[in-house]
């Protein structure tokens, strides 16, 4: 009997490992950008995969990629299709309508992939969100900053990995802010025809970042938790590390999810997995955005490991159609981190060190650098530019929190500056 394969849409190297313990061999198929299949040079990594069928190119973010797919595909018979990547969230959705296969629906991604509308939406159901407006040039910028005094946050409304978000203190900022935020690119995962860009323009909120990440059935959440989260200090938004679940008092942790279920109800979300990130200021979640996928910077794994769940095997189970066979926990009976590397200064590496060192401290699971000595390191704008990171596991969130900590404490890594 031939196995019905699943779909995943953006390439995911963890994701496909992750697929490989409980899919058969031959049983997957990859779907994702022909100028990003070049770039990446992902034909050798599928092809050495032995649960991998096909890597089928597709340029899955244009209008009307599913139909088209679906028009080409239509005895393909996939069991489940899942997107990987942000990008890869509406054409997903889309494509598992046109088999019949549960979806967290294409009109509800369409709002989440969305952030200018997301906020329409949202705000229109009583949900906490920044005064915003969508811009197009510095003097939209401007005029913004003048009616809403105070920092301001230029973000795109279309991009992902906190990638063109700058923090504005000043209007005396904003043409140089504006020509560096519109001007970011995503190198390898960029399309050749390039992508359009939106711009926001919103109040910046003051106050602790969290996250919260959802398994959910027909609008039903199974499985929910509350991440905490830091950032690297500075007018780059871009995420320091997290802790699984967040130390915080039970009555903002039950906040939290409730204005996370009162979002997926306002977008009306079906199934699958969401990752909603919100800032509480004086109390209150003020909504950041939403994704319909899975959390990227590992926060899947820190879940597994506090929970002691398999998140990745339960949300396919789900996809495919099938009921779980255990209810997921509550409460995580332990506590996991994520920390992650920069050097502060772009340059190129002259040496790294500690690195073993820092993978014998207690507590310490995972530690790793990405970079080697005469390597360029670039100036931290994006989750992209973050060179390394330490993965830990404790009883309680203080101990996993200060495990990470003191792992990048024990790398030294050396960077001069990049000759002009």
């Amino acid at each position: 009997m031939t196995v019905r394969p699943v779909i995943m849409v953006g390439f995911v190297a963890v994701a496909v490992t992750s697929l490989a313990r409980f899919q058969p061999e031959g049983s997957v198929i990859v779907v994702d950008e022909p100028d990003v299949i070049r770039n990446r040079e992902l034909r050798p990594k599928t092809d050495e995969a032995p649960v991998v069928r096909e890597l089928i190119a597709w340029e899955y973010r244009l209008e009307g990629a599913a139909d088209a797919f679906y028009n080409t595909h239509p005895d393909l018979d996939p069991a489940a299709i899942a997107p990987l990547q942000e990008y890869a969230t509406p054409f997903a959705a889309r494509l598992a309508e046109r088999y019949g296969l549960p979806t967290g629906g294409y009109g509800a991604l369409r709002i989440l992939r969305d952030k200018a509308l997301l906020r329409k939406v949202s705000a229109a159901a009583g949900i906490l969100n920044p005064e915003s407006a969508e811009v197009t040039g510095p003097d939209g910028v401007r005029a913004f900053m003048a009616a809403h005094p105070g920092p301001a946050v230029l973000k795109p409304a279309n991009r992902q990995a906190a990638l063109g978000t700058r923090v504005l203190v000043s209007a005396d900022e904003v043409d140089e802010a504006w020509a560096e935020t519109t001007a970011m690119d995503e190198g390898v995962m960029e399309t050749d025809r390039g992508f359009e860009l939106r711009m926001l323009v919103e109040r910046c909120v003051r106050g602790r970042e969290y996250s919260v990440e959802m398994l959910v059935e027909r609008g039903r959440v199974l499985f929910g938790n509350v991440t905490g989260k830091d950032l690297y200090p500075g007018s780059r938004p871009i995420e320091l590390g997290h802790l699984v679940p967040a130390d915080i008092p039970g009555e903002l942790d039950a906040l939290l999810r409730a204005e996370t279920e009162r979002l997926l109800r306002s977008v009306g979300f079906g199934t699958g997995t969401v990752h909603c990130e919100w800032i509480v200021e004086d109390g209150r979640p003020y909504l950041v955005e939403c994704a319909g996928r899975f959390p990227g910077d590992g926060i899947v794994d820190l879940i597994d490991r506090a929970y002691r769940v398999d998140l990745v095997r339960d949300y396919w189970t789900l996809m495919k159609g099938e009921p779980l066979t255990a209810d997921l926990p509550a409460k995580a009976p332990g506590a996991a981190a994520v920390r992650f590397l920069h050097t502060g200064e772009a340059g190129v590496v002259e040496s790294v060190t500690g690195v073993e060192a820092a993978r014998e401290l207690p507590g310490v699971e995972e530690c790793s650098v990405s970079v080697e000595p005469g390597a360029e390191v670039r100036e931290l704008r994006s989750s992209w530019d973050r060179v390394g990171s330490a993965v830990t596991e404790a009883a309680t969130g203080a101990e996993a929190y200060a495990a990470a900590v003191r792992a990048l404490e024990t790398i030294e890594l050396k960077v001069r500056p990049a000759r002009a």
